[in-house]
C-alpha cells in the first residue's frame, strides 16, 4: 500500500472512532465536540462530563475547555455547562437504554464501550454490608478513549525475549499513572501471542487477566483490542482468583495482568511460577525506590522474581523507554532513552 493510501486508510479509522464516540454522547454534546478541529481530536485522551459544570477535554499535552460552538478556550466560564439531560440522555445512549442492566460495571465505577472505550463513573454510591453495592445519581462520567498503537512495543521487545529458550522473561512495566504502560503491554501482549519473525520467535500461549477491562477492552466479553491469535482473556476478573483459573484450564504459557497490588496477587504469582508460565505484568511507579515502598511489591521484588523491570516516562513523550532492569543484578541494560 502506498503511503498516501496508507494515510488515508488511517484517516478513515481515525475518522469512523471518532463518530462511533460522538454517538455515545447526548446530542448537544455530540454537535460541540463535532466542531473541534481534527487536530484538536487526534490528542483527545479523554472527554470529561460533570453535570453543571463546563465541558472539558483532558489532551495529549494538558486539559482544555469547550465552549458552545466547538471552540477550545482555556477559561471555565466561556465553556458549555453540561446540564442534567445531557448526563442523562449520555448514560442512556452508552448503556444502549438500559443502565440498570449493568449493576455489576456500575457497582465497580466504570462502564466499556464498543472500541474498548472505558467510562468512568462518579455519583452517590448505594452501600450493602459495607460495601459498593451500585452507584445511582450520577454526575460526572470521563470517556476515556482507546487508541492501539501497533508497533509500540518494538524497541522494547528484544529486553524482553529469550531467545535460547523461544519464551520471555518475567518482566514487570513500571510508570507514573498515564505513562503509557496499558499501551505497551496491549502490544507486547500482540506480538508475543503472533510471534515475531523478524526475531526468530514463535507465538505463544498467553492468558490475560484483566480486572478492569483496560487491557482488551472487552465489551460483552469480546476483545475489542487486537490481543493476537494465541490470547485467552478473563474480562473484569480479580487477578489473584483469574490467575488460577487460566492455570487449571488454558495451559497459558505466559500470564498478562494489570496492576498488581493485592496480598492474594503474590501469592498467585508464585503459584504461577510454580506452574511454569511466565508473567507479564505493571505497577505505578517512577523508580526500583518508590516500588520497594510499596509492601506487595517489595516482597517480589525481594525475592527476584521479575527478569525485567522496564521503567516508561515522559522524556521523550509519552511512554519514553527510559530505563530497563536486570531483576537478578540491579544493573541497567539500557544506555539512554528510547521513544
Amino acid at each position: 500500500m502506498s503511503r498516501l493510501r496508507l494515510i488515508n486508510a488511517e484517516s478513515g479509522v481515525k475518522t469512523q472512532a471518532r463518530g462511533r464516540i460522538l454517538n455515545t454522547l447526548a446530542v448537544p454534546i455530540r454537535n460541540i465536540l463535532g466542531e473541534v478541529s481534527g487536530d484538536i481530536w487526534e490528542g483527545v485522551e479523554e472527554i470529561r462530563l460533570r453535570q453543571n459544570r463546563p465541558l472539558m477535554l483532558v489532551l495529549d499535552r494538558g486539559d482544555c475547555f469547550v465552549d458552545p460552538r466547538g471552540a477550545i478556550t482555556p477559561s471555565a466560564f466561556k465553556a458549555y455547562i453540561v446540564t442534567g439531560d445531557d448526563m442523562k440522555k449520555t448514560l442512556q445512549l452508552m448503556s444502549s437504554c438500559s443502565i440498570y442492566s449493568l449493576e455489576e460495571e456500575l457497582r465497580q465505577g466504570f462502564l466499556t464501550l464498543k472500541g474498548g472505550h472505558r467510562v468512568g463513573l462518579t455519583g452517590k454510591t448505594v452501600l450493602e454490608q459495607g460495601r459498593v453495592r451500585l452507584l445511582k445519581h450520577i454526575t460526572g462520567l470521563n470517556l476515556r478513549l482507546a487508541r492501539e498503537l501497533p508497533g509500540v512495543a518494538d524497541k522494547a521487545i528484544p529486553y524482553l525475549i529469550d531467545e535460547t529458550k523461544n519464551t520471555i522473561y518475567h518482566s514487570l512495566l513500571v510508570s507514573p499513572p498515564q505513562g503509557g504502560k496499558t499501551t505497551l503491554l496491549r502490544d507486547i501482549i500482540r506480538q508475543i501471542s503472533h510471534g515475531i519473525p523478524s526475531l526468530g520467535f514463535s507465538g505463544l500461549k498467553v492468558g490475560v487477566v484483566d480486572e478492569r477491562s483496560e487491557i482488551g477492552g472487552c465489551c460483552a466479553g469480546v476483545p475489542q483490542m487486537d490481543l493476537g491469535p494465541r490470547t485467552d482473556i478473563l474480562d473484569g476478573c480479580p487477578k489473584a482468583e483469574g490467575m488460577m483459573m487460566l492455570i487449571r484450564s488454558m495451559s497459558p504459557q505466559v500470564i498478562a495482568t494489570d496492576e498488581l497490588g493485592r496480598g492474594e496477587d503474590a501469592e498467585a504469582v508464585e503459584e504461577a511460577l510454580h506452574a511454569g508460565a511466565k508473567l507479564l505484568t505493571t505497577a505505578h511507579g517512577y523508580s526500583l525506590a518508590s516500588l520497594r515502598r510499596r509492601p506487595i511489591l517489595s516482597h517480589i521484588l525481594a525475592e527476584r522474581i521479575f527478569e525485567r523491570i522496564l521503567f516508561l516516562g515522559f522524556s521523550l513523550g509519552v511512554g519514553t523507554l527510559e530505563a530497563v532492569i536486570d531483576g537478578e543484578s540491579n544493573s541497567s541494560l539500557l544506555s539512554k532513552p528510547l521513544r
